[in-house]
């Protein structure tokens, strides 16, 4: 509780959100890091999860390599860059390590949602006259969707979570509030530091969440759907409700 306490006091401290070193600069640096990795591992995993799926070549090796990542630690790769002739580079130790870190589960799920999309309505659009690419952009992609969109949120939960280690390789972030706490000894500072990026994280998750329910192609369809299900479901509970009722 003492740690709670001092973290609360520490975040409600206006000096410490103020300066390059207060906690806007610090989240401002989280965020566009973030992004950028974000967008990059969209831009290699994607295309090629999109195209392995519809061809239905290759997507299997591809996911098992891709998904050997998982099992390396994301600092090690860090340090190892950082150390490495790209340690002078800045900021690209830290968004090569993090975008190797969230190609697995983009690149996994987009497969998944291509390959396991409705075969009959596949087929059904093959049969009209569909290209390949018309095929997959109209059909394939919308069905492919919550998958797609599942894979998304889990890769920028990892990314924003992840982030954090940047400070560990000097780079800017969350993370440095978090270091800077351990240097001076100061618990909590550090435990500040890590509900500010536990919270980032979450808020994250929300955006994405909603940002899927808004952008779904098929969530039309899907309402639909269940309110048929929904119909049917009442119309055969008054049926048995009836059938019951003439055997009284």
């Amino acid at each position: 509780m003492d740690a709670l306490t001092g973290a609360w006091q520490w975040l409600t401290t206006a000096a410490n959100w103020a300066g390059e070193k207060g906690v806007w600069h610090r989240l401002t640096e989280h965020v566009q890091i973030s992004a950028v990795c974000l967008v990059l591992s969209c831009l290699v995993a994607l295309p090629l999860a999109l195209w392995l799926g519809h061809i239905g070549k290759g997507g299997a090796l591809a996911v098992n390599i891709s998904n050997v990542g998982r099992a390396v630690p994301t600092f090690a790769v860090l340090v190892l860059l950082t150390i490495g002739p790209l340690g002078s580079q800045g900021e690209w130790p830290t968004v090569i390590a993090l975008v190797l870190f969230a190609i697995p589960p983009l690149l996994t799920n987009a497969y998944l949602g291509i390959r396991e999309a409705d075969r009959d309505a596949v087929e059904a659009a093959r049969g009209m006259g569909m290209s390949g690419p018309q095929l997959l952009l109209r059909v394939e992609l919308p069905l492919a969707y919550p998958l797609l969109m599942t894979g998304l949120r889990s890769a920028a939960v990892q990314i924003v979570a992840t982030a954090t280690l940047a400070a560990m390789a000097g780079g800017g972030g969350l993370g440095r509030v978090i270091t800077a706490g351990f240097g001076n000894y100061d618990t909590a500072q550090v435990v500040a530091g890590a509900v500010l990026v536990a919270v980032l994280a979450l808020l994250v998750e929300g955006a994405l969440v909603l940002v899927d329910r808004l952008c779904d192609p098929m969530r039309g369809r899907r309402r639909a759907a269940r309110g048929g299900q929904a119909r049917a479901g009442g119309g055969a509970r008054d049926d048995d409700a009836a059938a019951i009722g003439s055997t009284a």
